[in-house]
């Protein structure tokens, strides 16, 4: 039987951060590699060839080896004007993709990057602009809707759970130390403003998507930020000034009236199911989602507490809650989104988390910025 095999360069910048090099080249593009390619049917398969981009040539070497000897180069201009590389992907630090992505785009490449896409709405929407009217083909990366424990939330929604769905309550985030006695676990620019951080930049885009395709059309944002810890400790154990909000604390009003409430912090001590969970309350029933576990509640098996502190609570609330069962098998969340873009690319499927997706995200942020700063709602607009 003859096989088809669609070999589909992509020009991987910033692979040397944490989130490119772990989710994006090690579980994603290097895994589909491994597995033999993307399977589109018994006779056609989807080969990835990525060329590995950053700044610093000794850990490009190291990952290159790692990963069976791949091509690098420090050069992205020259990687750029080379035709058999036909995708531009973007994982470096928010304020160095814009400026990237505009060069990608004037080179014909089509387009996937991380979130969020700019620090500015109009430079995001002008991304987009740019790429609508070069014909290429983009993406955003949207990873949290291919969590198994959100997967399981849309289910419930679909076959109607729920009932009609009143609130979403979101817990997000852990202690990240701040590098003096125990090290770091993320990068120093995260709490530098003036580097593309901040915990509202990063994780307000991330809400956007989720609550604009699982539960309802984002309509206004009140947001409350904070720098909680004012000082940390960089990669070189130099103490260094944390310019960028550590915490968002956000209320969203959703189409259909339902409210939306998420904490993110990076300063918080976690005693939850899981790092993010996400409280579902509806008129027939509640479900409550960790990253890979849902847990749910009916209307029928709601128990009736009575307010009463003198004595000791005689309600396990833990107890007479139903584990939903695994009725598929869960992917990497970021291999699958990988996998649809390149289908997308190859034989032109739909993919609907396009660049307009990545300019909404950076536009409830700003929102979530000026809300904060002027302590009041701001509304969302439509964007086109």
């Amino acid at each position: 039987m003859t096989k088809t095999i669609h070999t589909v360069g992509i020009i991987m910048n910033g692979i040397t951060g944490r989130m490119g090099l772990n989710q994006h080249l090690r579980r994603s593009i290097y895994a589909i590699i491994q597995q033999g390619g993307l399977k589109l049917s018994d006779t056609e398969i989807v080969m990835p060839k990525p060329l590995l981009v950053g700044r610093n040539q000794a850990k490009l070497q190291s990952i290159s080896d790692e990963c069976g000897g791949l091509p690098f180069t420090t050069d992205l201009d020259k990687a750029l004007h080379d035709p058999a590389y036909s995708i531009y992907f973007d994982s470096q630090t928010t304020d160095r993709r814009a400026e990237c992505v505009r060069k990608a785009i004037a080179a014909g490449k089509h387009i996937y990057c991380e979130k969020p896409i700019a620090e500015k709405l109009e430079i995001a929407l002008e991304l987009y602009h740019l790429a609508e009217s070069a014909g290429i083909k983009h993406g955003v990366v949207q990873d949290k809707l291919w969590l198994p424990g959100l997967l399981k939330l849309k289910t419930l929604r679909e076959i109607g759970f729920f009932g009609d769905i009143l609130s979403v309550r979101g817990e997000f985030g852990y202690w990240v130390f701040d590098g003096d006695i125990v090290p770091a676990q993320r990068p120093s620019w995260n709490y530098r403003k003036e580097d593309g951080g901040g915990i509202i930049i990063d994780m307000l885009c991330h809400w956007r998507y989720v609550l604009d395709n699982l539960f309802g059309k984002v309509k206004s944002v009140s947001c409350l930020g904070a720098t909680h810890i004012e000082n940390r400790i960089d990669e070189l154990q130099q103490p260094y000034k944390c310019t960028a909000d550590d915490s968002a604390y956000s209320t969203f009003q959703l189409e259909e009236g339902i409210i939306a409430q998420f904490n993110s912090s990076w300063c918080v001590r976690v005693r939850r199911d899981d790092l993010l969970t996400l409280q579902v309350d509806g008129t027939k029933g509640t479900a409550v989602a960790g990253l890979r576990d849902c847990w749910i509640q009916h209307y029928g098996g709601t128990p009736r507490p009575t307010w009463n502190p003198d004595v000791p609570q005689p309600l396990n609330f833990f107890e007479g809650w139903q584990k939903v069962p695994e009725q598929d098998t869960y992917d990497n969340a970021f291999k699958r989104q990988w996998e649809l873009f390149l289908r997308h690319v190859v034989k032109d499927e739909p993919f609907p988390y396009g660049l307009l997706e990545a300019a909404k995200g950076v536009q409830l942020a700003e929102a979530g910025i000026e809300s904060w700063h002027k302590r009041c709602w701001v509304d969302i607009p439509p964007l086109s």
